[in-house]
């Protein structure tokens, strides 16, 4: 990486932690830290709700496999509008009923009990399910681009595994709901902006639209996200 990458990193992070900052001041109660206040803009619950779901499994998984199996692997995305159709149903429903969470609905409509089986199902599943694949992912992002400034490639992975969790959790806790939307907000710009231009440059260099269509890319110019050149 040169010092132009490594400016560019340290300005998002110390973007990050303005946001941190900023949101962990407006926390004065659980409303605050579990809706934002119900001040947060459409379109910042709109790009977090879509940068929550693409992360490093997407970006290096999804696209890898993608590259290597065509269009069919996009099939399980195609269908998130069914999510949509789920939202017009039950976020109203929710919303009048003053809960900020699944397992505190199911306390209400049933008991404490199941309020608490919830709660370790879904983080239990969530734990094995995501978080593990996500930060496997994010790992061999600094495995594959970063072993040298780490001093190998096992160490850049754990240094890409343990960043990753901390930077996560930090700015998660401190700065709740509007300090993950804001930021998953700018997330967004910047995972859509980088895709696309990701995505215009390995197209060119694979042939053009045209090439891809007819049958993919010569060898050594994969399109997947950590194909780099030979």
């Amino acid at each position: 990486m040169t010092v132009l990458d490594w400016l560019i990193v340290a300005a998002y992070f110390a973007i990050l932690a303005g946001i941190v900052w900023w949101s962990a001041r407006r926390v004065k109660t659980t409303t605050d830290y579990f809706l934002a206040g119900r001040d947060v803009g459409f379109f910042v619950i709109g790009a977090s709700i879509f940068a929550s779901n693409i992360g490093s499994e997407h970006i290096v998984g999804l696209a890898g496999s993608g590259a290597a199996n065509g269009l069919a692997q996009a099939h399980w995305e195609l269908h998130a509008w069914i999510l949509v159709l789920l939202a017009w149903v039950f976020v109203p429903f929710y919303y009048r009923s003053g809960v900020f969470t699944m397992p505190e609905f199911l306390e209400r409509r049933f008991n404490s009990r199941a309020r608490w089986i919830l709660a370790v199902v879904s983080l239990t599943a969530y734990v094995f399910t995501k978080v593990s694949v996500t930060v496997y992912a994010g790992a061999l992002v600094f495995r594959t681009l970063l072993a040298d400034v780490f001093g190998s490639p096992d160490q850049a992975f754990w240094v890409g595994a343990i960043a990753t969790v901390l930077a996560t959790g930090i700015y998660t806790i401190l700065g709740g709901l509007a300090g993950g939307g804001v930021h998953r907000g700018v997330a967004d710009g910047v995972v859509d902006s980088g895709e696309r231009v990701h995505h215009g440059v390995r197209t060119f260099g694979a042939g053009g639209l045209g090439r891809v269509a007819r049958g993919g890319a010569p060898a050594g110019r994969a399109m997947g996200p950590l194909a780099l050149e030979q």
